[in-house]
């Protein structure tokens, strides 16, 4: 399964005020692992970008000045993406104005969901959330992901924590297998052809708690006890 993480910044918030994508930063995750392919550009929007989207993404008219056009990156983009699942925060923001961007680049273009399918993160989190922020940088603080470098936004940079924190909204990137590999989630349906049989494997290993151990662990419960009037481990 290819998946690409994806996301815009733009000069504005408004693609049908003109506004226009001055940054694309895409991730590649492949069965749920992340590669080291990846793609990002800035782009010449051919506007002035509002002072407010300045604010936000740190981004001037004077750095895009000599960055190529939509129009001059397009196909590789479009190759890109091609028959992936983009995964997007907001999505309908970004779609939107990829859309925007390929019917100024074609008369007769196919839009976003024509050339892959997009799983929008915040409904997601909205969905496992409810009543909660659901921003990225809650997402980033509820699921231990750092995004300490986010001082503003960055395509590239948002691409790559919302790639982990995708990654750990459904399940982490991998799991452990009964015989000690890695095994990530979709290759779960097809691990009985890599498995060995059971008399192949050898022998697990039991480690017993030291008396050191069950000591510091009865002073733990003793603690709990003391607090919240008995533990769950206690109860009989």
């Amino acid at each position: 399964m290819r998946q690409i993480v994806l996301d815009t910044e733009t000069t504005g918030l408004e693609p049908s005020q003109g506004h226009r994508i001055i940054e694309i930063g895409c991730v590649e995750l492949i069965n749920r692992r992340l590669t080291n392919n990846c793609y990002h550009v800035y782009l010449n929007p051919d506007r002035d970008i509002d002072e407010g989207a300045i604010e936000v993404h740190g981004i001037t008219n004077e750095m895009l000045a000599d960055k190529p056009r939509f129009a001059d990156v397009a196909e590789e983009f479009i190759e890109f993406i091609k028959g992936a699942e983009l995964v997007i925060h907001n999505a309908p923001f970004d779609v939107g104005f990829i859309n925007h961007e390929f019917k100024l680049n074609d008369p007769k273009p196919s839009p976003v969901n024509d050339i892959c399918t997009v799983l929008d993160t915040l409904q997601l989190a909205r969905k496992l959330h409810p009543g909660q922020k659901n921003n990225l940088d809650a997402l980033c603080k509820r699921y231990g992901i750092d995004n300490s470098a986010r001082e503003l936004h960055g395509a590239l940079l948002d691409a790559e924590i919302l790639a982990e924190t995708y990654l750990a909204m459904t399940g982490g990137q991998t799991r452990l297998s009964l015989d000690g590999s890695g095994e990530t989630d979709d290759d779960a349906s097809n691990s009985e052809q890599r498995r060995p049989v059971m008399a192949e494997r050898p022998q697990m290993k039991v480690i017993r708690a030291s008396e050191q151990e069950r000591a510091a662990h009865e002073q733990r419960l003793d603690a709990i006890d003391k607090s919240s009037g008995g533990s769950i481990w206690r109860r009989s």
